[in-house]
């Protein structure tokens, strides 16, 4: 696939640095030639110094004869202007813009087809915002993620000395499920190694298991791992931004939310927006403040800020004061694991999530939903299976009977309505949603073309 990159910030670097090495034609344009000179010496691809949105910046970039082009500049209004210039001069197949505005995402009409040249609209802030507000619903979970509009789950918690099933077989999990209910263990992380679980696997304690579920069952799962967190009430949320603010708006109904914001004028907005959350003006390194606010009392401290250094130490301090559960923003993807090592509880990334719902929309094959894991080194994917027996390497075959590379999982699949946990004997009809775990990215080709259909399929 030939893709051109609009912007070498962290996002659309870190695309790049995915994409590059999958057999994938990339130019990458940016305004800072140091950034695009440290790429150009890391990776196999062609880089471009100019405007994005600029006709001639685009056709020295390729766009001619681009299958998609990925607009992720700092810029939404850069964004939306180069989709235009794409389809309108060089009629590009996709393209997909970052739009963080909340004073364009949250006017759909803008951005409907009729309306606009954009195919698809990421907006990164949303998105960490509804993965944060899963985490604060599954107070015990490390990461859930949604499949099949939200009908299926698959869920990262850690297995706890007092889970039912630490210590156990696997097998044995289906016999302390309730009737009726189910679930498959995806993959299992030890020490931060792969364990490729079948039935006499056992559960250690500390270890991160990925489990996927239908919605409903999703809490029932997670007493086996550990015993369940308490409900959450009390929320701190440190960072006034668009992230902060959204977060505020989605949560304040149901929970106790306080909002720290440095900045008095963006404070006194984002009060006049909410209506029952708490907003403080103050900075959240102050460790009087926090305590003034008992901190100590919080369920969950976030740091939304874009600061790296000031997410960390805030939710250090945070932590030494007696919040109960820490989360961060980090972008570095150097900072995550290090983070994670220590007293935060979560660390999120942007770039991954982003990323995620970005390579949606470039993975070959009939894929719905795609989700990077693991630092982008595993991937959760949602593929439809088309076609028929003949035209299919996966319709009207059974589970066993699929020739999946070795590691990679199918959890579940979706049928309409039905959520059934995938077994050996499964038999996948079409238009099934099958729910994959990939632990190696450098294994998606060959998933690709497992829910590819041949040419003679009409």
């Amino acid at each position: 696939m030939k893709i051109v990159i609009l912007g070498a910030g962290q996002v659309g670097s870190t695309v790049a640095r995915s994409l590059s090495h999958e057999d994938n034609d990339i130019s990458i344009v940016d305004t800072d030639a140091n950034r695009l000179r440290d790429l150009a010496n890391h990776l196999d691809l062609r880089t471009v110094q100019g405007y994005g949105s600029h006709p001639k910046v685009m056709q020295r970039a390729g766009i001619e004869d681009a299958d998609l082009v990925i607009a992720v500049t700092n810029s939404d209004e850069v964004n939306m202007v180069a989709c235009q210039v794409a389809y309108t001069l060089y009629n590009t197949p996709t393209r997909i813009a970052r739009v963080r505005s909340s004073e364009y995402t949250d006017n759909p009409i803008l951005f409907s087809r009729e309306h606009s040249p954009i195919d698809v609209l990421i907006s990164p802030e949303q998105l960490i915002t509804q993965h944060i507000s899963r985490l604060i619903e599954y107070p015990s979970a490390l990461q859930v993620f949604d499949f099949a509009d939200g009908r299926a789950q698959l869920v990262a918690a850690r297995a706890d000395a007092g889970g039912r099933l630490v210590g156990q077989k696997l097998y044995k999990l289906r016999q302390h499920m309730p009737a009726g209910s189910d679930a498959r263990i995806a993959a299992i992380y030890r020490s931060g190694e792969l364990v490729i679980p079948d039935g006499d696997t056992i559960i250690e304690e500390n270890d991160t298991v990925f489990f996927l579920a239908a919605t409903r069952h999703i809490r029932t799962v997670m007493k086996e791992m550990r015993p369940l967190d308490s409900p959450i009430r009390r929320i701190v949320l440190a960072g006034g931004g668009h992230i902060g603010s959204n977060l505020a708006k989605l949560l304040e109904r149901d929970h106790h939310v306080k909002v720290i914001e440095r900045d008095p004028k963006r404070a006194e907005m984002i009060a006049g927006e909410l209506e029952r959350a708490i907003v403080l003006v103050g900075d959240c390194m102050d460790e009087q403040l926090l305590r003034e606010e008992a901190i100590d009392s919080s369920d969950v401290y976030c740091m939304l800020t874009n600061d790296d250094e000031a997410n960390i130490l805030s939710a250090l301090l945070a932590k030494r004061l007696g919040a109960q559960k820490v989360i961060a923003i980090i972008n570095r993807p150097s900072f995550v694991d290090l983070v994670e090592s220590g007293s935060i509880d979560i660390a999120v990334s942007p770039e991954q999530i982003t990323i995620g719902s970005l390579l949606t929309h470039i993975r070959r094959g009939s894929m719905a939903r795609v989700h990077s894991l693991r630092r982008g080194v595993a991937e959760a994917i949602e593929a439809v299976a088309l076609g028929d027996k003949h035209s299919s390497s996966v319709v009207g075959r059974a589970v066993e009977e699929l020739n999946l590379p070795e590691g990679t999982t199918i959890g579940a699949i979706v049928r309409q309505d039905d959520v059934i946990i995938a077994h050996h004997d499964t038999v996948i009809r079409e238009e099934d949603h099958v729910l994959l775990f990939v632990p190696d990215k450098a294994q998606i080709p060959a998933v690709e073309r497992l829910f590819q259909v041949s040419a003679t399929f009409i």
